[in-house]
């Protein structure tokens, strides 16, 4: 089994307490960082497999064919047809073994290599389709490659959710996927006790899943920070959008000196 030591030191430590104002994120200012104090990080950690190395243009537009699979952008790396391809540490294969899937569904075909790589992407994908692990797998190794977690680090990957019913959702695969590392993740949102949740950022978690408006409460108020966040999601990207946080999502987003950030949208005609 694959072991992580959980956290070291730090002197770092949130604002003082304010007053309350009148718009979600109004005390968050845009992050400055100093570059050189942060960690350093890596993110890309694919290899081709040499199978698909022998594939041809065509066999591999072939093979998107049939998934209907729908590419754009440049330097793209090829689909995967099998889970094996993507080269998955063990401690990732062995759980993915255990819950006896055949093949990559169509978003992680071509999700897996893009996310190793370390590449933005926009993804289009419904319920259903597997788009949580096609995020959440190669996050699990992009944290397993970052420097540990000191007190009173944020999280390292961070996925924004518009309900807390997909929050909790994303949180159980989560947790099923990371424990096999010893990952911690935890799940923020309104409409239930705030203290635990609290608890759960203070002690340390390197997967954060969160509705906006509660992720702002506790950025405001000090009780978690995004210093350490460097793999971003926003999951049913569009819904949220539609459901008016778009203010809150630039104010997040303003607090992170992320380096590789993905997108899934639910509905194909929605542009972000």
């Amino acid at each position: 089994m694959f072991h992580r030591p959980r956290f070291g030191s730090s002197s770092w430590g949130g604002p003082p307490p304010m007053k309350k104002f009148g718009n979600p994120g109004e005390r968050l200012r845009k992050k400055k960082w100093d570059l050189d104090e942060l960690p350093k990080f890596e993110k890309n950690f694919y290899n081709e497999h040499p199978e698909l190395q022998r594939m041809t243009q065509y066999d591999i537009d072939e093979f998107r064919r049939r998934k209907e699979i729908t590419v754009r952008g440049t330097g793209c790396p090829r689909a995967i047809t099998g889970f094996h391809q993507a080269q998955f540490p063990q401690y990732v294969m062995d759980v993915l073994l255990s819950q006896d899937f055949k093949e990559p569904t169509s978003i992680q075909s071509q999700g897996f290599p893009l996310a190793l790589s370390g590449r933005d992407m926009v993804g289009i994908a419904q319920t259903g389709s597997g788009k949580t692990l096609a995020y959440l797998l190669p996050a699990i190794v992009h944290i397993n490659h970052q420097p540990y977690l000191e007190r009173g680090d944020g999280p390292i990957c961070l996925v924004l959710a518009p309900t807390r019913e997909l929050a909790q959702q994303v949180q159980h695969v989560a947790h099923d996927y990371g424990k096999t590392s010893r990952i911690k993740s935890t799940c923020v949102y309104g409409g239930a006790p705030k203290g635990p949740q609290i608890r759960d950022l203070e002690r340390g978690t390197e997967i954060c899943i969160a509705t906006p408006g509660r992720l702002i409460d506790f950025l405001e108020a000090g009780k978690t920070n995004l210093r350490r966040c460097t793999y971003l999601v926003l999951d049913e990207a569009d819904r949220m959008l539609d459901m008016g946080f778009e203010p809150q999502i630039r104010k997040i987003v303003d607090q992170i000196r992320v380096s590789q950030a993905h997108a899934i949208l639910s509905k194909p005609h929605t542009h972000l």
